[in-house]
């Protein structure tokens, strides 16, 4: 029995490209964008001293660069989940990282495979770009999972602090102030903007639509009603705070529900992939005897059409809106 490393080989550079993404923003940015800090990042740059306006501009630029740059080809296609993870590269360093990591890849199909130069190429390219959106994609998941089970302390936060006599805008200070990160330096960001005369409402809204998530629109919303025809402040977010915890409930069950059938899905989509890759590993030859005719290629083309449907059919199928 011959056995063939190539699948494999190609499976640990895709690895090491994500590996070398996480450690390259590990080693620029530190600890400082990590978000499991207690302290949350606006903070922390202001305990050493940056000024407060220099802070809310370096943040303002951090938290809008990517939408910023959306025309440049390709980029665009990373643009909204970088903006939703708060990636700390500007775009035109992620461009760079992308191109670095393509050569590195290109380098190690080099040694490791007997791919053809146009193979290599093209699958260190496909692996430079999918190794970032693949990482940027899971930066954007997990920061907008923390948003989502941050927000309602934070507005019962807010509800505490109205009810002893504070103003809104010191509400929203008081959760930038305890909450952490990713929430605590965004309202950080909105108490700064406050401070200098921006209407709270308007940065509400700004970061309800950059973020995309429904739960901070209904906040947004109920802060400019209040605003225009008055009302107990308090009382209307406590009643947004539970419609949040209501639908972050229901959600989970929702999850818990489908998670059988999402299981199943992945499995179904992944299995002819690993069983094509397992037959190349076993018995390299396996397709020496059809793959020169005329046959071989239309049919692998079709077959991977098929798989490419078969995943959007099964995230279709688990995909239940709520």
């Amino acid at each position: 029995m011959q056995l063939s490393a190539e699948p494999i080989i190609y499976g640990l550079i895709f690895i090491s490209v994500l590996v070398l993404v996480e450690g390259i923003y590990l080693t620029v940015f530190g600890k400082s964008i990590s978000l499991n800090n207690r302290v949350n990042r606006r903070l922390e740059l202001l305990e050493k001293g940056t000024a407060r306006e220099e802070v809310m501009e370096q943040l303002r630029k951090e938290m809008h660069q990517h939408l910023n740059v959306k025309g440049i080809p390709l980029y665009s296609l990373l643009a909204s989940k970088a903006q939703k993870a708060n990636i700390a590269f500007s775009p035109r360093a992620l461009v760079l990282i992308m191109v670095m990591l393509s050569a590195l890849a290109f380098l190690g199909l080099t040694v490791g495979t007997a791919a053809s130069l146009p193979v290599r190429a093209l699958v260190a390219v496909v692996m430079g770009f999918g190794g970032v959106y693949v990482w940027i994609n899971g930066k954007a998941k997990k920061r907008m999972k923390l948003v989502e089970e941050q927000l309602p302390d934070a507005v019962e936060l807010m509800v505490r602090s109205l009810r002893v006599g504070h103003p809104f805008s010191s509400a929203v200070s008081m959760v930038a102030k305890e909450v952490a990160d990713p929430l605590g330096s965004e309202f950080g960001m909105i108490a700064d903007e406050a401070a200098y005369g921006r209407e709270i409402s308007e940065s509400l809204k700004d970061l309800a639509e950059r973020m995309d998530m429904q739960d901070l629109r209904f906040l947004a919303v109920a802060v400019t009603i209040q605003q225009q025809s008055g009302g107990n402040l308090a009382e209307i977010l406590e009643g947004l705070a539970r419609v949040i915890r209501a639908r972050f409930k229901l959600f989970r069950r929702v999850k818990a529900i489908t998670a059988e059938a999402k299981w199943s899905g992945t499995f179904l989509s992944g299995f002819p992939i690993v069983v094509i890759v397992m037959i190349n590993v076993i018995k390299p030859d396996y397709y020496d005897s059809v793959k020169e005719t005329i046959f071989f290629v239309p049919a692998a083309l079709f077959v991977a059409a098929f798989l490419i449907i078969n995943v959007f059919f099964m995230k279709m199928m688990v995909n239940i809106k709520v």
